[in-house]
């Protein structure tokens, strides 16, 4: 989804048109695009989880049927 907003950031389109369309906030792509700014396409890539998870493996496995 960022990816798709850094392609029309670089079609120079409006932020709340972006916003719209993917259905999201509009302060979202605000971010988004300072990041892109700053960092081009790939600023927008993911960086992964926020936080570790909780549970270790064995315990996930242990809460599989």
């Amino acid at each position: 989804m960022r990816l798709e907003a850094g392609v029309r950031f670089e079609a120079g389109e409006k932020t709340s048109a972006i916003a719209r369309d993917l259905r999201v906030s509009e302060r979202s792509v605000e971010r988004w695009r300072r990041a892109w700014l700053e960092g081009g396409v790939q600023a927008l890539r993911s960086a992964g989880p926020a936080s570790v998870p909780k549970l270790s493996a064995e315990q996930f496995a242990a809460l599989e049927p």
